[in-house]
C-alpha cells in the first residue's frame, strides 16, 4: 500500500487540535458562570485579646457595597470569588483579604500605631514623631489643595494650635502668620524652608505641588535653626515620585467670591440730615443740595464678584533606579474691587537617580511667574458722600464730588476704573537645589546640598490725565490732580545661596534598647538685594502717552527722581543634634548651633551659640500601665532652648548709612555744600536678639486610638531687644540692645475619630491662650509710638503695641453734668462732648489720665472641625474664632474733608437724654477726636471657615474611562462671621512690619470675610498607594503594576458656584 502523503496528515492533525481547543473553550464558557456565582462569606472580627469588635466595616473593594459586624463581631456578606474584602475600624490597621474559595473569613484586627510611627520632617532630616520631645504639627498636602486659595498658607487658618493666620482678602496677598505670639518689635514672620532652602515666603508654590507641611513651634525643634528660629519654622516638602508609581494628575478648580458683610453707612437722606445738623452746630452756612440728588452706595459700585481658579497638571514616574516629578500650575484670582486681578504660573520639577545602592543624586526646582494685582483702596468708597452721582452720561465722564469733598477726594470710580491697569508688574522666581547622598559603613549617611533662590521683581506705574464732569466749573469739565502725566518704575533682584553638608548616624544597640540618631553639619547662607527706583514727570514737555510700551522713566522731561537700595548678608553655621530613646520609652533630644553673621561683623559680636535640650517619657510603655486597656499612648515631654532673631530693618545695624542733613555755605563766591550725617549713632557692642524658650506638655491616645489629645504650656523671653535710643540734646539717635519681651500661653488640641458601619465621623478642636508683655524697654517711661493716629504704644509693663488713650464714661448731657464732673483741662467742653474718666483721681482730666484702652493681641484663639462620611459621601465643616483683643478704628477720625457718616452716627447726641454713646456732630470740637475708647472696638469673632461636601465615584464605574478614582467637591469658604466691629472683618490690621514699627491692630480697610464657593472634582490614580478609610482613596487592586501608556491617573475638576 502506498503511504499517505505527509501534508494531508499534518492538516488532519491540526483540525483535530482545533476541535479539541474549541470543545474545551465551550466547556469553560459554560462552566464559568458556575464558578463566578455569588456566594455568602461569614466570619468573626476580634481584637488581639480575642474580644469581638462591634461596627467593623466590611467593604467590597472598589465599590460602596458592604456590611458591618454585629454585637458579637459577626458579619455576613454576598461576594464573588474574585472580590477583595476590606476590613477597617478606627484605631486598627486596615486589612485586605481576597475571597477566592473561602466561605469563612475570621479576622484579628491589630492596633494602628501609625500615629506613633509617623515620620515628620525636621531641620536637616526627619524623625519619628514618637521620638521627639517638642511640638510639631503635620499638615498633609490634600488638606491644602482642596481649598480655594492661591496661597497655600491661607487654608491653614484656625487649624493649628498656637498659629495665628490673618488673611486680608486682597488678590494674591500673603497672609500674616504669627507662631506663639509676637516676639519682637522688629518682625514676626516665621522662617519657611522649601525642600531644605531657607526662605521668607512660599507664594511661588502651587498648593497642588505640596506634599506636606510641618509647623515647628518648640525650642527643641527650633534651636537647630539658630539665628533664624525665633519666630517659628514652617517646613514645606514638595511632591516627588514614589517608587512603583507612574501617574498623571490633573486638577482644576474655579469659583467665585464676594463681599457679604459691608460697612453700614448712611444713605443720601440720612447724610443730608446729619450734615445739615453738623453745619448748624458749627454755625456755618447750610449746604445747597439742590444739584446733588443721587443716592449712591459706593461700596456696591467698587465691589465685584471675583473669579478664582487654580489648575495643575503633573506627571510622575519611578523605577528602582530613577524617579521624576514634573508639575505645571496656573492660578488666577480676581480681587473684591473691580479690575483687581492676580495670576501665577508655576513649575515644580524633581529628579533623582540611584547611581549605586549606596549613592544617589538629584535636583529639585520650583519656578513661578506672577502678575501682582494692581491693588486699590476701599477707603474712598467709605468716605465719599452718597449724594454724588457716579457718572454723567451726557458728557461720558465720571462726576466730580461736591465742594465739601472734591478738593481732597476723588470719585472712587476714578481710582478704580480710570486708573485700572495703570500699574504693570511682573515677578519671577526660580528656586532649586542639587544634592548628592552617600550611605557609608551601614550606619552613616552623608548629604551635600547646594541651593539657590533668585527673585526678580519689576513694575511700572503711569499716572494719566483725568477729567471729570463738574457742574460748578466753566464748561462743566474739570481736570483732576496736577493735570500732568507721570511714570514711576522699579526693579528689584534678590538672591539667596545656601550650601548644606550634613552627616547623619543612625543605629540601635543592645537588641534595640538604645536607639540613636546623631546629626552634624556645616552650612553657609548668602542673601543679597538690589533695587533701583525712578520717576519722571511730564513737566512742561510733551504728554507721556497712555501706552504701556512707553511707561518708562526715559520718557518725559529731563527732571527725574531716583533712588536705590543695596545690601548683602552672609551667615556661616555649624550644627549638631542627637535624638535618643531607651527601650522606646525614655526620650532625649539635644541640639547645638553656632552662627556667625556678617550683620554684626563690625562689632565683633558676629558669633552666637544656640542650643536646646528636651526630654520625654512614654509612660504608657511601662509595665505598670499595660493593664489600662483604654490607654493606648501617653507621653510626657518638655524642652528648653535658645533661639535667635535677625529680622532687622537694616542689613548692617552696627554700621549706619549716611543721610541728608543741613547744607552749609563756604567761600567767596559763596558755594552751597550739601551736608550729611549718620542715620544713627553706631554701637560697638550691638548684637542680635536672643530668645530663651521652654515648654512642658503631654500627648495621649485613648480608646483604641479614637481620641488623640495633647496640651502644652510655653514661655518665651526675647532678650537683647534691638530698640532705637532717642537723641538727647540735639544728638542723633542710636540703636541698642535695650529691651525684653515675654510671651506665654497654653495650647490644647484634641481629635476624635470613629466609624459605625458605613458611617464615619470625626471631631477636632484646638485652643490657644496668648499672654504678651514688654518686660523692659530702653529706660523707664520710654515708649515706642506708632499708628497713623499715634494710638499704638509699646512700653514696659504692657502688651506690645497696646492702645493708649482716654477711657470714656459716656457723653455730657447738660451744663449741670459738666459742672458735676471732673474739670476737663484739655478743652472747653459742652453738652454732647465725650466724657473722659479721671483715671488718676486728681479731680481733673489731663494727659496723665491716658492709659491702656485696648490690646491688639487676642487672649484666646480656637478652631473646630467636624467631619461625617457615609459610603461615598463626605461632609466637613471648619470653624474658628478668637477673643480678648481690640481693634482701633482710625479711618473716620480725620477732618481734612467732610466724610460720609457711619450708620451708628444716627444715634448721635442732639439734646439732653438723646444719646450717651455717640457725641454731637461738630468737627470744631477736637476733644472728640482724641484717642479714646470711643474708637476702640471688640475684635472677638466666630466664623464658619469652610464647608465642604464631597462625593467619591465607584472605581468600577470610572475604570471604564481609565480613571482609578474621581472625587467631586462643593466648597463654601467664609460662609458666615459673627463679629462685633464696624469693619469688614475683625482680622484686619495688626501688622507689625519689620522696620516700620507698625504694631497696632487698626481700622485699615482691607476686605476679607467674603464667602468663596467651590466645587471640586478629584480623581486619584495612585497605583499601589494605600490610604485611610474616611474620605480618602482606598488600596488599588493590582498593587505595584505599571500603568498602561496614556492612562490618566488623577483628574481633579473644581467648579465654584
Amino acid at each position: 500500500m502506498r503511504p499517505k502523503p505527509l501534508q494531508p496528515l499534518l492538516k488532519e492533525k491540526k483540525l483535530s487540535w482545533l476541535r479539541s481547543i474549541l470543545a474545551l473553550a465551550c466547556l469553560l464558557l459554560t462552566a464559568s458562570p458556575l464558578f463566578a456565582q455569588t456566594k455568602t462569606v461569614t466570619g468573626t472580627v476580634t481584637d488581639a485579646q480575642n474580644e469581638p469588635l462591634i461596627g467593623v466595616s466590611v467593604l467590597i473593594q472598589g465599590t460602596a457595597s458592604g456590611t458591618v459586624t454585629d454585637l458579637d463581631g459577626n458579619y455576613s456578606i454576598s461576594v464573588m470569588p474574585e472580590n477583595v474584602l476590606e476590613f477597617s475600624y478606627v484605631g486598627m490597621q486596615k486589612q485586605d483579604i481576597r475571597v477566592g474559595l473561602q466561605t469563612v473569613i475570621n479576622i484579628v484586627m491589630k492596633d494602628d500605631s501609625q500615629m506613633l510611627a509617623e515620620t515628620v520632617v525636621i531641620g536637616y532630616g526627619s524623625a519619628k514623631k514618637r521620638d521627639l520631645t517638642g511640638s510639631i504639627t503635620n499638615i498633609k498636602g490634600e488638606e491644602i489643595a482642596n481649598k480655594p486659595a492661591t496661597n497655600p498658607l491661607s487654608s491653614l487658618q484656625g487649624k493649628i494650635a498656637g498659629v495665628q493666620i490673618i488673611n486680608n482678602g486682597r488678590a494674591g496677598d500673603d497672609p500674616e502668620i504669627r507662631i506663639r505670639g509676637t516676639n519682637s518689635i522688629n518682625g514676626y514672620k516665621p522662617l519657611y524652608i522649601v525642600d531644605g532652602l531657607f526662605n521668607d515666603n512660599i507664594n511661588f508654590l502651587n498648593p497642588e505641588d505640596i506634599e506636606s507641611m510641618e509647623v515647628l513651634k518648640d525650642p527643641s525643634s527650633l534651636a537647630i535653626f539658630g539665628v533664624r528660629g525665633a519666630n517659628g519654622v514652617i517646613i514645606i516638602t514638595t511632591k516627588k515620585a514614589k517608587e512603583g508609581q507612574t501617574r498623571v494628575n490633573i486638577n482644576t478648580s474655579f469659583g467665585w467670591k464676594s463681599v457679604t458683610d459691608k460697612i453700614a453707612m448712611t444713605n443720601a437722606e440720612q447724610f443730608k440730615e446729619l450734615y445739615t445738623e453738623q453745619l448748624t452746630n458749627e454755625e456755618n452756612p447750610l449746604f445747597d443740595f439742590s444739584n446733588w440728588n443721587a443716592d449712591t452706595n459706593w461700596q456696591d459700585e467698587i465691589f465685584q464678584t471675583g473669579f478664582i481658579t487654580n489648575n495643575n497638571i503633573s506627571i510622575t514616574g519611578a523605577s528602582e533606579k530613577h524617579s521624576f516629578y514634573l508639575g505645571v500650575g496656573y492660578s488666577h484670582e480676581q480681587g473684591n474691587i473691580k479690575h483687581e486681578k492676580f495670576s501665577k504660573v508655576t513649575i515644580n520639577a524633581s529628579n533623582e537617580y540611584k547611581v549605586t545602592d549606596h549613592f544617589k543624586v538629584g535636583f529639585q526646582f520650583n519656578g513661578a511667574r506672577m502678575l501682582p494685582a494692581d491693588a486699590k483702596q476701599v477707603l474712598g468708597a467709605i468716605r465719599t458722600t452718597p449724594v454724588a452721582p457716579v457718572y454723567n452720561a451726557e458728557y461720558g465722564l465720571y462726576t466730580a464730588l461736591p465742594e465739601f469733598q472734591k478738593a481732597q477726594m476723588n470719585n472712587p470710580m476714578v481710582d478704580v476704573t480710570l486708573k485700572a491697569n495703570t500699574t504693570k508688574a511682573e515677578n519671577y522666581r526660580a528656586s532649586g537645589s542639587v544634592y548628592g547622598e552617600l550611605n557609608i559603613l551601614k550606619h552613616f549617611t552623608a548629604r551635600a546640598t547646594f541651593s539657590m533662590d533668585y527673585a526678580s521683581d519689576n513694575g511700572r506705574t503711569y499716572i494719566p490725565i483725568i477729567k471729570a464732569y463738574d457742574p460748578t466749573v466753566k464748561g462743566n469739565v474739570s481736570t483732576l490732580g496736577t493735570g500732568k502725566t507721570e511714570v514711576s518704575q522699579f526693579k528689584q533682584n534678590e538672591t539667596k545661596v545656601q550650601s548644606d553638608y550634613v552627616l547623619t548616624y543612625t543605629n540601635s544597640f543592645a537588641d534595640g534598647a538604645h536607639n540613636l540618631t546623631a546629626t552634624a553639619g556645616f552650612t553657609t547662607y548668602y542673601n543679597s538685594l538690589s533695587r533701583l527706583d525712578g520717576a519722571r514727570k511730564q513737566g512742561v514737555g510733551l504728554v507721556i502717552p497712555d501706552d504701556p510700551d512707553k511707561w518708562f522713566v526715559s520718557i518725559g522731561d529731563a527732571a527725574a527722581t531716583n533712588g536705590s537700595t543695596q545690601w548683602e548678608r552672609t551667615t556661616v553655621s555649624m550644627l549638631a543634634r542627637v535624638i535618643y530613646n531607651y527601650k522606646g520609652k525614655y526620650l532625649f533630644n539635644g541640639s547645638y548651633r553656632r552662627d556667625g553673621s556678617s550683620a554684626f561683623s563690625y562689632t565683633g559680636n558676629q558669633w552666637q551659640n544656640f542650643y536646646s535640650v528636651g526630654a520625654g517619657w512614654l509612660i504608657s510603655e511601662e509595665e505598670f500601665m499595660k493593664d489600662i486597656s483604654w490607654l493606648d499612648m501617653l507621653k510626657l515631654k518638655g524642652s528648653w532652648g535658645t533661639l535667635g532673631n535677625q529680622n532687622l530693618s537694616s542689613a548692617y545695624p552696627a554700621e549706619p548709612l549716611l543721610k541728608n542733613a543741613f547744607s552749609a555755605v563756604f567761600g567767596k563766591p559763596s558755594i552751597i555744600y550739601p551736608g550729611y550725617q549718620l542715620a544713627y549713632l553706631p554701637n560697638p557692642d550691638l548684637r542680635w536678639e536672643k530668645v530663651e524658650a521652654w515648654e512642658v506638655g503631654f500627648e495621649t491616645n485613648l480608646l483604641r486610638n479614637r481620641l488623640h489629645f495633647e496640651g502644652v504650656f510655653y514661655k518665651k523671653n526675647t532678650k537683647d531687644l534691638l530698640a532705637e535710643v532717642p537723641g538727647i540734646a540735639g544728638t542723633i539717635p542710636g540703636i541698642g540692645n535695650l529691651g525684653e519681651i515675654r510671651n506665654s500661653g497654653v495650647e490644647l488640641a484634641a481629635t476624635w475619630r470613629d466609624q459605625i458601619g458605613d458611617w464615619g465621623y470625626s471631631i477636632s478642636a484646638n485652643l490657644t491662650t496668648i499672654s504678651n508683655k514688654v518686660k523692659s524697654l530702653v529706660q523707664e517711661g520710654y515708649s515706642i509710638i506708632a499708628g497713623d493716629k499715634n494710638q499704638s504704644y509699646t512700653m514696659a509693663g504692657y502688651p506690645i503695641g497696646y492702645f493708649y488713650g482716654y477711657k470714656v464714661d459716656g457723653v455730657y448731657q447738660s451744663k449741670a453734668d459738666i459742672d458735676a464732673s471732673p474739670e476737663n483741662t484739655l478743652a472747653t467742653v459742652t453738652p454732647g462732648d465725650l466724657k473722659f474718666v479721671d483715671v488718676n483721681g486728681d479731680g481733673k482730666i489731663t494727659p496723665e489720665d491716658r492709659t491702656m484702652i485696648g490690646d491688639p493681641t487676642p487672649d484666646v484663639t480656637y478652631g473646630l472641625s467636624l467631619g461625617v462620611s457615609y459610603k461615598n459621601w463626605d461632609l466637613s465643616i471648619e470653624m474658628m474664632g478668637q477673643g480678648g483683643n481690640q481693634i482701633y478704628r482710625t479711618w473716620d477720625n480725620y477732618n481734612f474733608a467732610q466724610f460720609n457718616y457711619m450708620e451708628q452716627r444716627l444715634d448721635r447726641w442732639h439734646g439732653e437724654g438723646t444719646s450717651n454713646s455717640q457725641p454731637l456732630l461738630n468737627t470744631k470740637h477736637a476733644i472728640n477726636r482724641e484717642n479714646s475708647e470711643y474708637y476702640v472696638e471688640s475684635g472677638r469673632f466666630f466664623r464658619i471657615r469652610n464647608l465642604q461636601l464631597a462625593y467619591s465615584f465607584d472605581k468600577a464605574l470610572i475604570s471604564k474611562i481609565r480613571l482609578q478614582a474621581l472625587k467631586m467637591y462643593f466648597n463654601v469658604q467664609n460662609l458666615k462671621t459673627w463679629k462685633h466691629n464696624t469693619g469688614y472683618t475683625p482680622e484686619l490690621g495688626h501688622r507689625l512690619r519689620s522696620g516700620q514699627r507698625q504694631l497696632s491692630r487698626t481700622g485699615d480697610l482691607y476686605v476679607r470675610n467674603q464667602p468663596d464657593f467651590l466645587k471640586k472634582g478629584e480623581g486619584r490614580g495612585k497605583m499601589g498607594e494605600g490610604r485611610g478609610k474616611m474620605g480618602e482613596g482606598r488600596m488599588e487592586r493590582g498593587e505595584g503594576k505599571r500603568k498602561r501608556k496614556g492612562e490618566i491617573n488623577k483628574l481633579n475638576i473644581l467648579i465654584l458656584i
